[in-house]
């Protein structure tokens, strides 16, 4: 049998082991965001879902310690706090991912002139939640990554590089 004061040591050392790890990692991917010209409101997203995913981590070790509950009760509780978080990230990590392979397979380059929908003009940012294009009238439309990679997406001014690049005739 485990003493109290065991308990509390290793409830203790657990605690911080995973606030270290939630810290470092938090960082991490903040510092990226921000890299990638993410909002204020994202970051900030970011943070309080990692701190969700840390005090998830943090209650099922203090189950399992306990003896409150079995390792498949700490797996269950783990398994809905990422389906919670995943639910809840889900259009973000949808723009993020199509930004990444819209920038990976550099389909789109700034400064091409591109049209989307009723949206036409020349791409002067890319980020990888969404894409920067700003119109003949001078306006700045703001379009998804997620929707840009659905399509259709034309792309007037890559004809050359993307013949070269595919060999297309």
């Amino acid at each position: 049998m485990v003493s109290i004061f065991e308990l509390v040591i290793d409830v203790a050392v657990g605690t911080v082991v995973t606030v270290l790890i939630e810290e470092f990692i938090s960082s991490v991917i903040r510092r990226a965001a921000k890299i990638a010209g993410s909002s204020p409101t994202i970051i900030r997203d970011i943070g309080a879902a990692m701190r969700i995913i840390a005090i998830l981590v943090i209650l099922a070790e203090i189950l399992s310690l306990t003896d409150i509950a079995s390792e498949f009760t700490v797996l269950t509780i783990s398994g809905i706090g990422a389906l919670a978080v995943s639910l809840a990230l889900q259009n973000t990590l949808s723009n993020i991912i199509s930004g990444i392979l819209l920038l990976f397979d550099g389909v789109v380059h700034l400064n091409d002139t591109v049209e989307y929908g009723n949206v036409k003009g020349r791409v002067v940012r890319l980020a990888l939640r969404n894409t920067w294009i700003k119109m003949d009238s001078g306006k700045i439309a703001v379009i998804s990554n997620s929707l840009l990679a659905g399509g259709p997406l034309i792309i007037h001014s890559a004809t050359k590089r993307v013949s070269k690049k595919y060999a297309i005739d």
